[in-house]
């Protein structure tokens, strides 16, 4: 995915080995700092305090929605199925396909990312993402694509009935289009995640409320010959933090389960007519 200037930010949050991972839980079982996973690690981040009330709520009211009861709940569904449905995305075309996956962690709501193997080839070699990658020719759309890679890059067989839809397309740094399909994938301890090390080098999570913290947004600036340029978000204090296309597919995200929560930082100015 796209690329912004910077480097790594140290994460505040609380580092949990995967239950299902015998090898990085034996000796550290919960504790803060496991010990990592050769190769990769399974990372479940949790917030260190709990979230302020009000954080989560909804646009039909207040109060704290701390767990995943009603951002994950069916009627949260219904709704985002909806607006995904009458946004018209899914017959779009796009070259690749993302699966931004939906998760619970200990209740809470989640975004579950992963970095990309630097043993990638290409420039989004070391990059954090969604799991995801170039449309192959037998895949019937988007969301065929985006379940396959997730499947080869997690080892996780995400059911289409889980799939909530799809955001707009969005173009990458180098012009290809790409398909971000949005869904469900539970309660994540009930899964056993492996990923592919030569794909993946580490997964993580990071709640909606971590997200959704002023302290954890930023955004940056770009400038072009003429000036002022665009400005894209970035979400900081987490294991690792989340820049570019990956980041604007997250605050598209955030947008679409909690819009009275969240405001939009991508700013794209409108292109001059040329004379």
């Amino acid at each position: 995915m796209a690329k912004l200037p910077g480097g790594l930010v140290p994460g505040r949050g609380r580092r949990l080995s995967h239950p299902r991972d015998g090898r990085a839980a034996a000796g550290a079982g919960s504790v803060p700092g496991a010990v990592p996973v050769p190769r990769y690690r399974f990372l479940l981040s949790c917030c260190s305090s709990p979230p302020r009330a009000g954080a989560m709520a909804g646009p039909g009211g207040g109060g704290d929605t701390g767990d995943a009861g009603d951002v994950l709940s069916g009627g949260s569904e219904r709704r985002c199925r909806a607006r995904l449905a009458a946004a018209g995305a899914g017959g779009a075309a796009a070259a690749a396909a993302v699966l931004v996956p939906l998760c619970s962690v200990r209740g809470r709501p989640a975004l579950l990312f992963t970095l990309r193997s630097r043993r990638l080839a290409g420039p989004h070699s070391g990059d954090v993402s969604f799991p995801g990658g170039r449309r192959d020719p037998a895949d019937g759309d988007a969301v065929a694509t985006a379940l396959r890679e997730t499947r080869e890059e997690l080892g996780v067989a995400v059911a289409p009935a889980s799939v909530w839809g799809q955001l707009r397309t969005l173009p990458d740094r180098h012009g290809m289009t790409v398909a971000p399909v949005v869904a469900n994938l539970g309660p994540l301890e009930a899964l056993t995640l492996n990923p592919n090390p030569d794909e993946v080098e580490e997964v993580f999570t990071l709640p909606l409320a971590h997200l959704l913290r002023k302290e954890n947004q930023g955004y940056t600036h770009f400038r072009t010959a003429s000036g002022y340029g665009y400005t894209l978000p970035v979400f900081l204090n987490g294991p690792h933090k989340v820049w570019g296309l990956t980041a604007i597919i997250t605050e598209l995200t955030l947008e679409l389960l909690l819009p009275s929560c969240y405001r939009r930082k991508t700013h794209v100015p409108p292109q001059k007519a040329s004379a």
